[in-house]
């Protein structure tokens, strides 16, 4: 295919943390298909320090979200309507962006064929998502796909991770935890996030109690577990912390950070990061850092369709057993089998790296 014109691309992912880090396949996509194309997101306030910390953004356009005042809608309109962008994705289609996207004057403007916002879209895909038949990074990128297509781009072929960073900024953070901790070099960092971020279901404290026992128990080289937490959530961690002391198993609270970015890096060091669906197991993944993610079984929230974007040998994903009625019982995990299986995939801290996509 030949080359077209470099092109503004507004993408759009306007929810929750995990859902951003998803996207970030289908933005590494969209920036190395063409080295002059301008990849703009729309998002929240709270998803944009990642956003900034992405190497495959150029721009950062704060969203105010629906409930606020008329002014400020009006600003954030006149701000697309001045950026003169080619084309519009809008990865989760909604009627408010979906009609932004067509009063600030973008002729492209691409999203899933779903509900009646596609209405404002001239380009519409068809992705079943309520299927679950792939995952979410995979239903972005297939629209970044599209995109180009329809552009006159190719579509490149990348690798995780796909967040690169550089091995100065992991050496900085690996650095500083082991100073603030006294963690030891010799022993494999397995960072575990009790947390739910209050959108997803999770293991109970006490079976990740029982799990982290149970892997250190089986491990030839006791882990050290750091602790992490997200906003609200440092009590849960830091009882997690005592219970896993008094049952002599070595762990520490991982300490406060002043940012989401700072934060984020710190994940950069971990040789195993554990947690259910949320944010900062997505984070991790696109990292690429070894995962250990539990999901419960109902269709819409399954590990296939939120499945972490780092490599395919980097992670394992736990649920309960199939059944409609208690899809979303952590409680039917079984906590002894799921510490074999771990024990047995990782014996040592981390398979190789692999291979950074690159710009």
């Amino acid at each position: 295919m030949t080359q077209s014109r470099p092109q503004r691309i507004l993408v759009v992912r306007n929810d929750k943390l995990g859902d951003f880090m998803l996207a970030w396949p289908a933005l590494a996509c969209l920036k190395s298909a063409h080295p002059d194309n301008h990849v703009a997101v729309l998002v929240p306030t709270y998803t944009a320090p990642l956003a900034h910390a992405c190497p495959w953004i150029d721009e950062v356009i704060l969203d105010p979200g629906g409930a606020a005042p008329q002014r400020q809608q009006k600003d954030l309109l006149a701000q697309l309507r001045a950026a003169k962008f080619d084309a519009l994705l809008t990865l989760f289609s909604t009627p408010r962006i979906g009609w932004l996207g067509w009063r600030a004057g973008i002729s492209l403007r691409m999203a899933p064929a779903t509900k009646w916002a596609q209405v404002f879209y001239n380009f519409r895909i068809k992705q079943r998502r309520s299927q679950s038949q792939k995952p979410e990074y995979v239903y972005n990128q297939d629209l970044a796909s599209s995109l180009l297509h329809t552009l006159g781009q190719d579509m490149p072929t990348l690798a995780p991770p796909y967040w690169p960073l550089p091995d100065a900024t992991r050496d900085t953070q690996r650095q500083r935890l082991s100073d603030e901790l006294s963690l030891p070099s010799t022993r494999p960092w397995w960072f575990l996030h009790p947390g739910s971020g209050g959108s997803a279901v999770n293991l109970s404290v006490a079976q990740y109690v029982d799990l982290a026992q149970a892997i250190s128990a089986k491990l030839s080289t006791q882990p050290k577990w750091v602790v992490t937490y997200g906003p609200g959530e440092e009590p849960i961690a830091q009882h997690l912390v005592e219970t896993l002391n008094a049952r002599e198993v070595d762990a520490v609270l991982m300490p406060p950070r002043a940012s989401l970015t700072d934060f984020a890096e710190t994940l950069a060091v971990a040789d195993v990061f554990v947690a259910g669906s949320t944010g900062p197991l997505h984070i991790a993944g696109a990292l690429n850092r070894p995962t250990i993610g539990f999901y419960p079984a109902k269709r819409s929230a399954t590990p296939l369709r939120w499945q972490t974007c780092n490599a395919e040998t980097r992670r394992l994903a736990f649920s309960p057993p199939t059944d409609d009625a208690a899809a979303s019982d952590m409680s039917r995990i079984d906590i002894a089998a799921v510490a074999r299986q771990i024990a047995d995939t990782w014996p040592t801290p981390t398979a190789p790296e692999e291979t950074p996509c690159n710009r």
